[in-house]
C-alpha cells in the first residue's frame, strides 16, 4: 500500500506557471498518494504542450481532471462528491469538459462513463501521453476512454511540470506498479506490473531540480526497494536477462548512493518501502550518506503472523522485528513510520492484540491507520467475508490510534533540549510569525521566522513539543546552507 496523502492535502488544485501563448485553462485536482500528485505534474506537462495553462477557478476551467484513488472507499466517495460540484458548475460552464485519471479510472473504465454522466473522458494511470487524443475525441462529441497498462516505464521522457510547488521539494519517480498482491490492495489492478525508470534519466531529472534550486526531493515508487534497472522491461523478466544484463544492474541502494552522490547537498527521502524487499544494503548507504534522510515509511499491516499471510504479506512479525532491530542498529535515530489495517477479515482480539504489542515494540514515530475496506476486485473481497462488525473495527482502530499518539508524543519528547536540522518550506499553518519544516526523522519543526526564509537549513534548539510537532529557536544556519 502506498503512503497516503494527509487529508488536509488532498484535493489541492494544482497550478504552474502560465504561458502567454496558451489560451485553454485546465483545473486538475488530485486525491490518495503520492504518485498521484506526481503524476498530476506529468499531465500538467503533457497538457502545457497542448495550449493548457492550469488555474485554481473550477468556474472558469475548459477542462477539468480529478486524479483518483481507489485505496479505500472513503477515497472514491470523495471523488464521486467532487463530481456533483464539478456538475453544478458546468450548468453555467456547459463546454467545460471533465476527465477522470487514476486508479478509479483503471478500476471502473468505461463503466464510469454510466454511472457518472458528467464524466466525458476516463484515463488510467498509464495512459496519459493519450490525453491529446483523448481529447480531440471528446471535443468531436465522442466519449474517450485509454486504461491500458503497459509493461514499460511510461513517463521516463517527459519533464514534470511542479505544481503548486513551495521551490523547495519535489517528487521524482522511480518505479511503477506493484508485484506484490497482498490481498486488501488494488494497486497491481490499477497501476500493473513493476517496472523501473532509467537511473541516468533519473539523476537528469535530480540534476535538473538541483539546478532550479530545490533542496530535497523524494524518491517515489509503489514499491521503491523493488527498484531494478536492466534495459527495460519488466522486474519480473529478469530471470530471462542477459548475463551483461544481469552483473550491470542497479537496484534500489545503488541507485539511492547514484543520487545521493550526485547532489551532496539536497536532501533524499523515498517512499514506500516494503519489509520483504528492504535490504541491509540499503540501510548501508543511507547511513553512509548524511543527505539521505534518516527516515523510513515501513508498513506492516498486521502485527498478527495469521492475518500476514491472509494479507499475503511476505514477511512475518519476526522477520519485520529483525528489520527494525538493524535499523536502530544502523541508524540509531532513525525515525520509522507505518500502515495498519485493523478489521481484516477474521480478525480475532488476540490478532489485534499482536498488533497493539508490535506497536509497542516499535514505538513508530507516526503512522497511517485504517479500518479495513474491502476493494472490489481483489483476493480479500473474492475469498474472504468482511465479517468483523463495524463497531470493532471502530473500536480496535480507535485503540491503535491512541497508542500511536502516545508513542509520537514520546518520540518527540527524545528531541527536547536537542538542536535538529530543518529545511523550512512554509510559514506555520498556526502563526504567520513561525516557519514550519521538518528534520531528517520527517518531523514538523515550528520556530520564529526571524531573517530565515523558505529554502533555507537551519539549526533549531527544540523547547517544546506536541505528539505531532516540535517547537523551538533558530540557532543559526546549517553547514548544508
Amino acid at each position: 500500500m502506498e503512503k497516503i496523502i494527509d487529508e488536509k492535502q488532498q484535493g489541492n488544485s494544482l497550478v504552474m506557471e502560465p504561458k502567454t501563448e496558451n489560451k485553454r485553462k485546465l483545473f486538475i485536482e488530485s486525491y490518495g498518494c503520492q504518485m498521484n500528485f506526481s503524476d498530476s505534474e506529468i499531465v500538467a506537462s503533457i497538457l502545457s504542450k497542448e495550449g493548457y495553462n492550469t488555474t485554481q477557478q473550477l468556474e472558469e476551467a475548459d477542462l477539468v481532471l480529478v486524479n483518483t484513488c481507489s485505496i479505500r472507499e472513503k477515497a472514491e466517495q470523495t471523488v464521486r462528491k467532487r463530481l456533483e460540484k464539478y456538475n453544478a458548475v458546468k450548468r453555467t460552464n456547459p463546454n467545460m469538459k471533465v476527465g477522470v485519471l487514476g486508479c478509479m479510472a483503471e478500476r471502473l473504465k468505461s463503466k464510469f462513463l454510466e454511472e457518472e454522466k458528467i464524466v466525458d473522458l476516463v484515463v488510467g494511470p498509464d495512459a496519459y501521453k493519450d490525453l491529446p487524443n483523448l481529447i480531440n475525441e471528446v471535443e468531436e462529441g465522442r466519449n474517450a476512454v485509454n486504461v491500458i497498462l503497459s509493461k514499460e516505464e511510461t513517463y521516463g521522457d517527459i519533464s514534470p511540470v511542479r505544481l503548486q510547488t513551495n521551490g523547495v521539494s519535489a517528487f521524482v519517480s522511480i518505479t511503477r506498479g506493484c508485484d506484490n498482491m497482498c490481498t486488501f490492495c488494488v494497486v497491481p489492478f490499477t497501476r500493473g506490473r513493476e517496472r523501473s525508470r532509467d537511473p541516468q534519466s533519473i539523476i537528469e531529472e535530480v540534476n535538473d531540480l538541483a539546478t532550479k534550486e530545490y533542496k530535497e526531493i523524494t524518491l517515489l515508487g509503489q514499491n521503491v526497494d523493488s527498484y531494478l534497472w536492466y534495459g527495460g522491461g519488466l522486474k519480473k523478466d529478469f530471470k530471462d536477462a542477459t548475463p551483461m544484463q544481469k552483473a550491470t544492474a542497479t537496484n534500489f541502494a545503488a541507485l539511492l548512493k547514484m543520487v545521493a552522490e550526485a547532489q551532496p547537498k539536497m536532501r533524499i527521502r523515498f517512499s514506500t518501502s516494503n519489509p520483504q524487499d528492504m535490504t541491509l544494503d540499503v540501510i548501508e548507504v543511507m547511513a553512509a550518506h548524511r543527505n539521505i534522510c534518516n527516515y523510513i515509511h515501513l508498513p506492516v499491516q498486521s502485527g498478527s503472523d495469521k492475518m500476514l499471510k491472509k494479507m499475503n504479506r511476505l514477511h512475518t512479525r519476526e522477520e519485520y522485528f529483525s528489520l527494525i532491530d538493524n535499523i536502530k542498529k544502523i541508524i540509531p535515530d532513525c525515525g520509522i513510520s507505518h500502515d495498519i489495517i485493523t478489521g481484516f477479515p477474521t480478525e480475532t482480539e488476540e490478532d489485534h492484540q499482536d498488533t497493539i504489542s508490535l506497536m509497542k515494540y516499535v514505538k513508530y514515530d507516526f503512522g497511517f491507520m485504517f479500518a479495513y475496506s474491502e476493494r472490489p476486485g481483489t483476493m480479500a473481497a473474492r475469498k474472504f467475508e468482511d465479517d468483523i462488525p463495524e463497531e470493532t473495527k471502530k473500536r480496535r482502530l480507535s485503540e491503535i490510534v491512541a497508542l500511536q499518539q502516545e508513542h509520537s508524543k514520546y518520540r518527540t519528547e527524545q528531541f527536547l533540549g536537542k538542536t535538529v536540522e530543518v529545511l523550512i518550506e512554509k510559514a506555520s499553518k498556526k502563526s504567520d510569525a513561525h516557519w514550519s519544516g521538518r528534520n531528517t526523522q520527517n518531523t514538523v519543526v515550528v520556530f520564529p521566522k526571524e531573517n530565515y526564509k523558505v529554502g533555507d537549513f537551519v539549526n533549531v534548539k527544540v523547547n517544546d513539543c506536541t505528539s505531532a510537532t516540535l517547537i523551538g529557536e533558530a540557532v543559526g544556519y546549517s553547514e548544508n546552507n
